[in-house]
């Protein structure tokens, strides 16, 4: 089962975090990933964690953000492995603010990233799988898309468009044997949630630790890894009669708390 061998996979962001963990959890079912990220050094480093495990992949840098650049990179990744069957969708950055103290440079930088982003990829690779006759696509929401918590304004604006353009392209999609779906991943320890902590509690990160974990009904953060499991899923013909639909991994947060 979940045998993704002879796939061509693409994660955007994968050079640590959920990101890498899906990567690795892609290449170990059989699948060549091709890693999309900005940082060419951590594209790097994943890559050599896949090879490493007896897996396949290629690195190339590419900032989501950038429309023309990101069309080239699909169009050349397309014609170097003979199409595309997977693609996922998780590079994004982190916002904390409100109404009042976000700016409009906030705002802007991150709809650009965590919104346009998934634009600029699902175009090119929707052109892809349409060329050689389907694919699954995975897009990475947030809980944050359909609930609210305190200071995430700009941040859970972009994740409920990311949701919306999981429908729409699910919907449009239907009859070409595109599936689209979307992880709504809850609170996931990872470095940047350390490095968060660090930043903003350094006189009390055991204290704020606890509390982030607590706030889960199971009582702790997920791991990247229980993520790509679910990402894993959903790419694989198992997930074949699964297209349009939000998947929360998020600890019970969204509906038994």
């Amino acid at each position: 089962m979940f045998n993704l061998s002879g796939k061509s996979a693409v994660v955007t962001g994968a050079g640590s975090g959920i990101g890498q963990a899906i990567a690795l959890a892609l290449a170990k079912q059989g699948a060549f990933v091709n890693v999309l990220e900005i940082d060419e050094q951590a594209a790097i480093e994943t890559i050599e964690k896949i090879h490493s495990a007896g897996g396949q992949a290629g690195a190339t840098q590419c900032d989501v953000a950038n429309h023309g650049q990101v069309q080239e990179v699909f169009t050349r990744l397309g014609q170097d492995r003979g199409g595309l069957d997977c693609l996922v969708n998780n590079a994004g950055i982190a916002h904390v603010g409100n109404i009042m103290n976000t700016s409009e440079d906030d705002f802007d930088r991150v709809m650009s990233v965590n919104l346009k982003g998934v634009f600029n990829c699902l175009k090119g690779g929707v052109k892809l799988m349409l060329e050689s006759g389907g694919g699954s696509i995975v897009n990475i929401a947030s809980t944050v898309a359909t609930m609210a918590i305190n200071d995430r304004l700009a941040y859970s604006t972009s994740k409920g468009g990311v949701l919306a353009m999981t429908y729409s392209v699910a919907k449009d999609h239907l009859l070409d044997s595109i599936r689209c779906n979307a992880i709504l991943p809850g609170r996931i320890h990872t470095p940047f949630v350390d490095g968060f902590i660090a930043k903003n509690y350094p006189d009390n990160q055991e204290e704020m630790f606890r509390k982030l974990s607590d706030y889960q009904p199971v009582g702790r953060m997920g791991k990247p890894e229980e993520v790509a499991a679910m990402a894993v899923f959903l790419c694989s013909d198992e997930a074949s009669f699964i297209t349009g639909a939000p998947f929360p991994v998020d600890g019970g947060t969204l509906y038994v708390r």
